[in-house]
């Protein structure tokens, strides 16, 4: 067990209940989980209703996304068993999306979906050895578009007015910078006092079981957590959730188990429909391979009858994210070509130089809707 303090779940946010109740969750409880082939039936019974709480809530104000870092990774993750590509990399964009609201308050909110503080994020161990291995410079293979606060600053929005941190999942993320620490932090160079937080009013929302996973690390997670990083962080800007939930109107985490434990998706209800939005693939076509023109992609869908491709670093809980993959594939509405759902992936594929033959047969590279306010005035 590893020295972290066990969270209770809150009831600020509330609850989204049709697929909560076909994983049998209870917040606060253990799932008593069914078949997978079963629960699989039951989920999708479950995303009319859930579809319909979602646009019934309303829409954000704004929603915009921004580049953060373009970097390899190992193919045969993020195609899983799919990609007859040679090529042993593929390379994907690590994005972050900012959404803004009106609360029954009248408060404006900004969440930010995937803040990767990406220049820590390669202390992550399968980095740190990844890049041992690498025999060309670093300049060469990863591009950094710019940081979270960079990209902030040309909106004119103040890191104050951040309410909510959100990633998917943990793995590679330190999140001290972000809100703090409770006790100096050497390595971040504060070595005198806590880090004193980019976000001062922020929460981290974190999905209970993912905090339960990093106090109880698996051999297969050890590789993709930093679980030091999150010793001295303040309880009190840590937000934990059990299942599905809506922050805002339009706006709803969705659990997503399978790629980790704690897994969870950002839902958006925008005027082009609903997205969704998550690591779980890697591109648009994991979400409907039978459209893909990745060499091998589509025929090992035929062959083995999959409705997805996951991206699959780790495949503990393989059956869930299965099935959590053709959940957000339901909830999403269609692309305006009608080939894909709009299900957007956090990190997505792109073409690089050195991934020949990896090129995605169709890119979302960003959401975009309504205005996003520079500060938290409601005007």
């Amino acid at each position: 067990m590893f020295d972290l303090p066990h969270l209770v779940p809150t009831a600020e946010l509330a609850a989204l209940t049709p697929f909560n109740d076909a994983r049998r969750l209870i917040p606060g409880e253990s799932i008593q989980p069914r078949p997978a082939g079963q629960e699989l039936d039951l989920l999708r019974e479950a995303v009319a209703d859930f579809r319909k709480a979602v646009i019934a809530s309303g829409m954000p104000d704004g929603v915009t996304t921004f580049d953060l870092v373009t970097l390899p990774y190992p193919t045969r993750f993020g195609l899983w068993r799919s990609s007859l590509v040679a090529a042993p990399m593929l390379f994907f964009t690590n994005r972050m999306i900012v959404v803004q609201w009106v609360d029954d308050d009248g408060h404006r909110r900004t969440l930010l979906w995937e803040p990767s503080d990406h220049e820590r994020g390669q202390f992550t161990p399968y980095f740190e050895r990844l890049s041992r291995r690498n025999p060309l410079p670093d300049h060469l293979l990863a591009t950094r578009h710019g940081t979270v606060l960079d990209h902030l600053a040309t909106i004119g929005l103040d890191p104050a007015d951040v309410d909510y941190l959100v990633f998917d999942h943990l793995h590679t993320q330190d999140v001290r910078r972000l809100i703090g620490t409770t006790r100096p932090a050497a390595d971040l160079g504060s070595p005198d006092g806590p880090m004193t937080a980019w976000f001062p009013n922020a929460r981290l929302i974190v999905q209970a079981r993912e905090w339960a996973a990093i106090r109880h690390l698996h051999p297969l997670q050890v590789p993709w957590y930093q679980p030091d990083t999150y010793r001295d962080l303040p309880a009190d800007r840590l937000l934990v959730v059990d299942g599905d939930v809506q922050v805002g109107p339009g706006v709803a985490l969705l659990f997503t188990p399978g790629h980790t434990a704690g897994n969870m998706s950002l839902v958006l209800h925008t005027a082009t429909g609903l997205w969704t939005s998550s690591e779980n693939g890697v591109a648009a076509e994991a979400w409907a391979p039978h459209a893909s023109s990745i060499p091998g992609v589509s025929r090992w869908a035929r062959e083995y009858g999959q409705d997805v491709i996951m991206n699959a670093n780790t495949l503990e809980f393989a059956a869930w994210q299965y099935n959590s993959m053709v959940v957000e594939a339901l909830v999403a509405d269609p692309t305006p070509d009608g080939r894909f759902p709009q299900c957007f992936p956090s990190s997505e594929l792109v073409k690089h130089r050195f991934a020949p033959g990896l090129r995605p047969t169709y890119s979302h590279g960003r959401i975009e809707h309504g205005r996003i306010r520079a500060n938290s005035s409601v005007m």
